[in-house]
């Protein structure tokens, strides 16, 4: 679907004309004017409904494409990008990566020890059929994977983002995302070096499915409390470890 008609405003002689282009497109995609997949004029179309040169549609349809809003195929067109959880969160996450100290472990485990425990009670109240099936899948992956400490951490996280998903609020993935991204590299470590931590892993994930499956709020909040109790303890010995180095 394209759309030629005229849906922006002349910019007129005004500073940073690219900016303004810039604005009013993301103004027409936030208010659904503009609709994900579908497509835009071309860059002599913009111009012409912008009354401005083609460097600032240029430079604005850049910075759009940079923020994740829009996507330009070569020989196809100009198209508004299908937001993802990724694109929202990539900024967070970079931001988090750069600006958290060195030795961020810590901070990290205890900012899920305050979201987790409450996501795991909504999980366990409002879970669908669907949500279940996804979380037994999870676990299983987890018991059977014979892959090396990334892959169990990649399993690791992807069963607590799906608990996530499963409290059925939109809102809860995009916050806890970011902070799952920083916990990959912090879980290998914990994998490689802790001997009891995949069984440890499988213990609490179990407590906490069955807590999700039979819709026990308060026994699912706990279960990830503990869990998390522990996975602390583990991140403090990863830490002793590295200082003793």
């Amino acid at each position: 679907m394209t759309t030629n008609k005229s849906i922006f405003t002349p910019v007129g002689k005004r500073t940073l004309l690219s900016n303004v282009v810039e604005a009013q497109i993301e103004n027409a995609i936030r208010t659904k004017v503009l609709l994900p997949g579908m497509k835009l004029s071309s860059e002599a179309g913009l111009c012409q409904q912008f009354k401005v040169s083609r460097t600032a549609v240029r430079e604005a349809l850049r910075m759009l494409s940079a923020r994740g809003l829009i996507t330009i195929i070569k020989g196809k067109g100009i198209f508004v990008q299908n937001i993802s959880v990724e694109s929202v969160t990539d900024p967070i996450h970079l931001y988090l990566e750069m600006q958290l100290e060195e030795n961020y472990v810590l901070d990290v485990v205890h900012a899920r020890q305050i979201i987790e425990p409450q996501i795991a009670a909504l999980a366990a109240r409002f879970h669908t059929a669907e949500d279940a099936e996804k979380l037994k899948k999870d676990f299983q992956d987890l018991v059977s994977s014979e892959g090396d400490y990334n892959e169990l951490s990649r399993l690791d996280m992807l069963f607590h983002l799906d608990i996530a998903k499963a409290s059925e609020n939109s809102l809860i993935p995009l916050i806890l995302e970011p902070i799952h991204r920083l916990a990959p590299r912090i879980k290998s470590s914990v994998y490689a070096t802790v001997a009891d931590a995949k069984q440890s892993a499988l213990e609490w994930h179990e407590k906490i499915l069955n807590a999700i499956l039979q819709h026990d709020a308060e026994g699912a909040s706990d279960a990830m409390m503990h869990h998390l109790e522990i996975a602390e303890q583990h991140d403090r010995q990863i830490l002793l470890q590295e200082q003793s180095k």
